[in-house]
Formats: structure tokens, C-alpha cells, sequence
């Protein structure tokens, strides 16, 4: 009897990891390695986001070996998971800055209000002058909050959530590449001022941003994006749903 080549051995192998849980997790946490890597190699640039060069790793990985999506999710999911407690975590840095949150809380609610709204308004106005259909605009409201919270927003507003997941990591990307940059031209040094904006614009990926600038930076974008997440959550179902009614 001919012995297996070891081409055979090899597909027999891809196959058993190709239905293996721990191959969405460990092709992420390489994806996000190498991305990683790549930006310590460009000096920290902004524009060189780890997040969006994983995630472009991580496609390609599995249109390469046609994997499909649902079963890579299987093990991707426990890194899903820690979005939560890794979350919590912030209030850790948040502590440590207490007394200057303390000074600064009423500017800092006025600013999460303006922010949010802002965020929601000209994502909609925006999507309207050009003809985005009633889903569209639905689905862009919430394009300044933290996945999760913005997916349910989504779809209480007729959205599809799908899209606005895909509008929210966009603009995190798009944040946590260019505020520093902005804030440079727009003469705001205060990095409680710049983190708190951050976190309200551009969520988590802002906030990871953040917090590689400077840990009060961080601390406050935390702090903004579970505030703006829970105004959202409250606020912008009914007011969107107001607006939208008037844009049909």
C-alpha cells in the first residue's frame, strides 16, 4: 500500500485546525502581534492604527484559506469576551484622577452632551444631503459608540447593525489616527480636555490611543466613552427616531 504523501498529511491537518476553536484565536492574537510590531516600527505613528491592520490581516487570513467567518468566530470570541472586563479595568485609571474629575465634572457633562449629539447630528445631516436611505441614517447615528451599545441602538431605530458595526470601528480608526493631530492645530494642550473628546468621538479604539499618549489622557477617554455610551443608549432612540420621521 502507497504510503500518504505529505501533501495529503498537510490538508489533513488544515482541516483539523481549520475546524479547531483555538484558529480564530490564535490567528488574532498573531495578526494583532505583527500589527503591533509594524507600529513601534513607525515610531507610534497615528496613521499606522494596529486595530486596522489586524483587522485587514485578519480578513485576508481567512479569504485566503476560506475559512468562513462564523467558524473563525468560534474562537475569536473569548477576545470578544474581554471587551468587557477590560472595560471595568478603566475605572482603575479613572480612580487615580479623581480629584481633578471632581473639578471639572459639570464641563465635562456639558461637553458629553454637545459631543454625542454632535456625533449623531452630522453623521445623519451628512448621510441626508447625499441621499443615504431611512436604514442608512439610522445606522449611522450611532457611529461614535462603543459597538455593542451602538449595534442595539441601531437596530431600535430600524438600522442595520451589521453596517453601523462596521461604521463605529471606522471611526475609531479614523479618531485614534488624526485627534492628536487635530487638537495640535486646534491649541488644545489639556490632556483630560483632548482624552475626554476622544473618548466621546472615537469609543474604545480612542481610548487605547489615548492612553498610549498619556495615562490621564486615558483615564478621561475612558471615562467618556461608558458616559456617552449611556447617554446614547438613553437619548438617542427617541431623538433620532424624532428626526428621522422628519426626514421621510
Amino acid at each position: 500500500m502507497p504510503e500518504p504523501s505529505t501533501a495529503t498529511g498537510l490538508g489533513e491537518i488544515w482541516v483539523y485546525l481549520a475546524t479547531s476553536p483555538l484558529l480564530g484565536l490564535t490567528v488574532t492574537l498573531l495578526a494583532y502581534s505583527a500589527a503591533h510590531r509594524l507600529h513601534v516600527a513607525c515610531g507610534n505613528h497615528p496613521l499606522v492604527n494596529p486595530v486596522a491592520i489586524a483587522i485587514a490581516l485578519v480578513a485576508l487570513a481567512l479569504l485566503i484559506s476560506g475559512v468562513p467567518y462564523p467558524v473563525y468566530f468560534e474562537g475569536a470570541q473569548f477576545v470578544h469576551f474581554l471587551l468587557g472586563p477590560a472595560t471595568v479595568a478603566l475605572a482603575v485609571a479613572l480612580h487615580a484622577q479623581w480629584a481633578l474629575l471632581r473639578r471639572l465634572w459639570w464641563p465635562l457633562l456639558a461637553g458629553l452632551c454637545a459631543g454625542a449629539l454632535a456625533a449623531a447630528a452630522s453623521a445623519v445631516g451628512i448621510g441626508w444631503l447625499l441621499g443615504a436611505s431611512t436604514q442608512t441614517l439610522a445606522s449611522l447615528a450611532p457611529k461614535s459608540v462603543t459597538t455593542p451599545v451602538a449595534m442595539g441602538i441601531a437596530e431600535a431605530l430600524g438600522g442595520a447593525p451589521s453596517l453601523t458595526a462596521v461604521l463605529v470601528v471606522g471611526t475609531g480608526i479614523w479618531g485614534a489616527a488624526t485627534a492628536r493631530w487635530l487638537f495640535d492645530r486646534m491649541g488644545v494642550r489639556d490632556p483630560a480636555v483632548r482624552g475626554f473628546a476622544l473618548g466621546v468621538a472615537a469609543h474604545g479604539i480612542g481610548t487605547a490611543r489615548a492612553f498610549q499618549i498619556s495615562p490621564v489622557m486615558g483615564a478621561f477617554a475612558g471615562l467618556a466613552m461608558g458616559l456617552a455610551a449611556l447617554f446614547n443608549a438613553l437619548a438617542l432612540p427617541w431623538l433620532m427616531a424624532a428626526l428621522l420621521a422628519q426626514l421621510e
